[in-house]
């Protein structure tokens, strides 16, 4: 399926959030992500299924100051 990942349209198989993570080798990372404008949290990843078009957002945090 296409998706937009973070602003680039990428191919993915998915068919979940969390199975698209481990795609872009980010599965273990502490990121935040959003789907279609709206956060998604951690637990929620496994069971929410990715479709054509969807727009995923993935966010690392960051320290410094």
């Amino acid at each position: 399926m296409k998706i937009t990942l973070n602003g680039e349209s990428r191919e993915l198989t998915g068919p979940t959030v969390q199975e698209a993570l481990a795609q872009i080798g980010l599965a273990e990372a502490k990121v935040a992500t959003a789907l279609n404008g709206a956060f998604l949290p951690a637990p929620a990843r496994a069971a929410t299924t990715l479709k054509d078009g969807d727009a995923l957002e993935v966010v690392a945090p960051m320290q410094g100051g």
